[in-house]
């Protein structure tokens, strides 16, 4: 190991998780350098929830986001990209959905994955009503006719 390092001028690579804990990661958003010179949080996170008007049903509101991811690609930015995005909001674990976008190339500009980057300086807009469910979800209406 001492050879590899002094011949190729650093290090060996570190063994271990990428990421030690989330509330580790959470409390280090910091903006860094990307690898084209604009800004990256690496260890970006969801929205808090918020307030949505008008207030949706959860059936409204899953309509509206695979009306979104459907029609993504016509935003603009690869295809590719938006699947990876996707699936980095969809997967269910911050983790997980780091490692997509980092190994994607992607370029987080906002601290909560509303606005990002691909390695061509492809924009890509999120909304956070496709991030975080709201906190005014309406209650699904009741059908009181009998069968």
């Amino acid at each position: 190991p001492g050879a590899l390092w002094t011949r190729h001028g650093r290090p060996p690579p570190a063994m271990g998780c990428v990421f030690s804990s989330t509330s580790a990661a959470e409390t280090n958003n910091k903006p860094t350098t990307s690898s084209v010179g604009g800004v990256h949080f690496p260890n970006w996170t969801f929205p808090k929830s918020f307030k949505l008007e008008p207030a949706p049903t959860t059936t409204e509101l899953r309509k509206k986001r695979e009306e979104f991811w459907d029609t993504s690609p016509s935003y603009g930015g690869s295809r590719e990209i938006w699947e990876v995005l996707r699936a980095a909001v969809t997967c269910g674990n911050i983790d997980t959905a780091r490692v997509f976008v980092e190994s994607a190339g992607i370029i987080v500009a906002t601290p909560h994955l509303t606005c990002v980057f691909d390695e061509r300086g492809g924009k890509y807009d999120i909304p956070l009503w496709v991030l975080t469910t709201p906190s005014n979800l309406v209650p699904e209406p009741v059908d009181d006719e009998p069968i």
